[in-house]
């Protein structure tokens, strides 16, 4: 037990037992509709970490506890992620049970409004990973990072590039490795034509197989946008409505994202390591440690077409109205010229959305 071969398939439903390896149970879980979990001993725990890494890692079809189960355990298998109990045929410890519990995967709270245990485990779990990550690869190249970090979440990983004036470089390491990893564009509809110009020159220059405009909801902009001038009265709510709702909702079943962002431009970056827990995914930061000449000669050495608005004096590039040509020495001193801003914040720290992954069911009793 402890290996594949605990796994049996049933269909698209397939069985497991708590002695299940972790990446067993993981593999199970990306080509399965429905899992069973079968305690052989109510005793077992090892169950219900399985149940949570399983949700945690995206899976949102149905998730049945089997065999030698209590009815006092209900409510952790509940938290855990399970939304039917199946215990042993004729067992008298069930005679007069009921569950009438609901899984909202993102959303479950326990007593007190406590994090549920379940995803305290994989949260917990998660930031120990990334610190590994971190101790072993924090002074590893880029293209050892990217490397790494699509073999550790492979599947559940996509690139976010803005195909601004350094963003080349990221997914030219990205194209060496796997050309099909998803890149997400955020079209925020605001965009310089010279970006959306050099988005197609490098999708066809490093044949990018899965680029994936984000836009934002059309309702929300009629609502919130209705004259297209938000930018000038709230620049903020503008890059919420165009930038950081679509993400959110891209980001659903993604465990982990790699960003362009570098300790060199400041804003609060100076101190980001190759891997970072943000409380709900983790983001890969590759080339955090590079600076402006070391990025040069990388496009240099890679012969990468350079973003057109370059020679003209922008050192960093997001939305027109909102983007000016440097006046100063910072990278980033161009954007929202005559505020305090220095981020969209698509970067927040913590991450929402995934709590609607899965639609609401009632938890059930078989037996």
């Amino acid at each position: 037990m402890g290996s594949e071969a605990s796994v049996k398939h049933a269909h698209s439903r397939v069985e497991i037992d708590t002695a299940t390896a972790p990446q067993a149970a993981l593999d199970a879980a990306r080509r399965a509709a429905a899992i069973d979990i079968r305690f052989p001993a109510f005793k077992d725990g090892r169950g219900y970490s399985l149940a949570a890494l399983i949700r945690e890692s995206g899976f949102a079809g149905e998730l049945r506890a089997t065999g030698d189960i209590l009815p006092d355990q209900k409510d952790y298998l509940t938290r855990s992620g399970f939304d039917v109990i199946a215990p042993d045929e004729g067992s008298p410890r069930w005679a007069r049970a009921s569950f009438t519990h609901a899984y909202q995967p993102g959303l479950a709270k326990g007593a007190n409004d406590r994090l549920p245990a379940y995803r305290a485990r994989a949260l917990a779990a998660r930031k120990a990973q990334v610190q590994a990550l971190n101790q072993q690869y924090g002074d590893a190249p880029p293209e050892t990072i990217i490397a790494v970090a699509l073999e550790v979440f492979a599947g559940r990983i996509a690139m976010l590039s803005s195909f601004g004036i350094e963003a080349a470089l990221g997914l030219a390491l990205l194209a060496q490795v796997d050309r099909a990893v998803p890149v997400l564009f955020l079209d925020t509809q605001r965009h310089f034509p010279q970006t959306l110009s050099y988005r197609d020159q490098l999708v066809a220059h490093l044949r990018l197989e899965d680029v994936r405009p984000l836009t934002p909801d059309p309702a929300e902009a009629r609502a919130q946008d209705h004259d297209g001038r938000l930018y000038e009265r709230d620049s903020e709510a503008c890059c919420d409505l165009r930038k950081v709702r679509p993400l959110n909702a891209a980001l659903d079943g993604f465990d982990a994202v790699i960003t362009g962002r570098k300790r060199a431009h400041g804003s609060g970056r100076e101190a980001l390591r190759p891997f970072e827990f943000d409380g709900e995914r983790v983001k890969i930061n590759p080339v955090a440690g590079l600076d402006p000449a070391r990025i040069a000669s990388l496009y240099r050495d890679m012969k990468l077409p350079a973003h057109p608005l370059g020679a003209q004096g922008y050192t960093s590039v997001g939305c027109w109205p909102c983007t000016a040509p440097s006046a100063g020495t910072h990278p980033r001193d161009g954007r929202w010229p005559g505020s305090d801003r220095s981020e969209c914040g698509i970067f927040d720290p913590v991450r929402t959305a995934r709590a609607e992954a899965a639609s609401r069911r009632t938890v059930r009793l078989i037996g």
